[in-house]
């Protein structure tokens, strides 16, 4: 015969023990939620990059203006910024292949395409003061890049006026606006 402090190890121990997971039902219902949340903001998660990638452009141009311009007050001299394929630029001195800066078009803004006005032209020329010249081989000096994306729901222009000031501007923001164009 069993005594009773035998008797009662026996008992807790045949007791059942309680699970602190989670059940396979409720980890599919999860997962199940957490796909659907996704597939739902992933249409605009998309066009929010594709708006990011526009804004990385209109700020990496509109830098690289101001570099060209800054350069060419800094160095005394004249200070060309050249348009590559899409996003893509260069700043170097006339009549010089040695670059100052460049920026690649693969630089976080791939999908991004440009026009610029007039259609032909592909470079500015900066003078000494600031201001904007003749381009050395005498083409046609840029005044305004527009920044879109296939995708993209926010395009973006950066305009260069007559004294050489540089501004990025929305052509679809509320007129009054400091973005509005």
């Amino acid at each position: 015969m069993l005594d009773y402090k035998t008797r009662n190890d026996m008992l807790r121990n045949t007791q059942p023990i309680k699970s602190t997971g989670f059940s396979l039902t409720e980890l599919l219902v999860t997962i199940s939620i957490l796909g659907i949340l996704t597939a739902v903001a992933m249409p605009s998660f998309q066009v929010w990059i594709q708006n990011a990638q526009i804004k990385n452009a209109a700020e990496s141009i509109q830098n690289g203006l101001q570099r060209a311009r800054a350069e060419a007050v800094a160095r005394n001299v004249n200070i060309e910024f050249t348009l590559g394929v899409n996003s893509s630029w260069t700043v170097h001195l006339v009549g010089s292949a040695v670059n100052i800066d460049s920026r690649s078009s693969t630089d976080g803004s791939s999908n991004v395409t440009r026009s610029v006005l007039p259609v032909t032209a592909t470079t500015i020329t900066f003078n000494n003061l600031g201001g904007i010249v003749t381009n050395a081989d005498a083409s046609a000096s840029f005044s305004q890049i527009i920044l879109n994306s296939a995708t993209g729901t926010r395009p973006l222009r950066v305009t260069i006026g007559v004294g050489g000031n540089i501004r990025m501007c929305d052509p679809n923001a509320v007129i009054g606006s400091l973005q509005a164009c």
